[in-house]
């Protein structure tokens, strides 16, 4: 027992001391990227930093190892194997600090690339401003796209016809009585229209005579034709006497 007590305590010596070594890795690189301020951003339409002009894409930005200029800004592609462009900042300042990286822009003509105006590291409140760029980069203006007009909503399904409803009984028709005849119309001459022929006056028949009823015997009328006759005689005789 008493031989294998010296290698355990050698093991635990030497994890140890790589656990030492890795933590102080890490300490290390966390204070490098507080120094230096390195931040990776990712652009997806063009920017200018001054006159330093960034298509779309991801770069990296962060500050110069100097001690004596902490506004000396270095801008770097993504892979940090090429340096873009050192470019002299001016300190600028915020009242309350953000836990990320925070970037403002100037305002730029529509048409132009937009200009970088300030950069502020997480937690802090000094930051990085950046001049207004002496040329801008004219950029091609994409007009928005037409919003699209709302789906029309489906049409509702057709309603299943209705049965025909019965015709109506026929209205009872008035008797229509034909119309009067109308009379020709008179039609203005110059000559007179020739007058109608005379009609032929038939006279009317004779009342037959009628017989009185007789009422006694004819004796006596045949007794004045005897004196009728007689004075006659006398009559003629005397005018012949004269």
């Amino acid at each position: 027992m008493k031989s294998h007590f010296p290698i355990k305590s050698g093991m635990t010596m030497v994890t140890l001391g790589a656990l030492a070594l890795g933590v102080g890795i890490v300490t290390f690189r966390a204070q490098a990227d507080e120094w230096d301020k390195k931040t990776v951003f990712t652009v997806d339409q063009p920017i200018q930093v001054t006159d330093t002009y960034l298509d779309p894409g991801t770069y990296v930005m962060k500050l110069a190892n100097s001690s004596s200029d902490r506004h000396i800004v270095q801008i770097f592609d993504a892979d940090q194997k090429h340096l873009i462009n050192t470019i002299l900042a001016i300190p600028n300042y915020r009242l309350q600090p953000t836990d990320r990286s925070q970037f403002t822009f100037w305002e730029t003509p529509p048409g132009t690339a937009r200009a970088m105006r300030a950069w502020f590291y997480p937690g802090d409140n000094f930051g990085q401003e950046f001049r207004y760029p002496k040329n801008l980069r004219q950029i091609a203006y994409a007009a928005p796209a037409p919003i699209p007009p709302p789906p029309t909503p489906p049409e509702p399904a057709a309603a299943p016809p209705e049965p025909p409803a019965p015709p109506p009984p026929p209205a009872p028709q008035a008797e229509t009585q034909p119309p009067p005849p109308q009379e020709p119309p008179v039609i203005a001459q110059n000559t007179p229209p020739p007058a109608p022929p005379a009609q032929e006056v038939t006279p009317a028949p004779a009342a037959p005579p009628q017989e009185l009823p007789r009422t006694g015997t004819p004796y006596p009328l045949i007794g004045l034709s005897g004196l009728f006759s007689l004075g006659l005689y006398f009559l003629v005789r005397l005018t012949r006497s004269a």
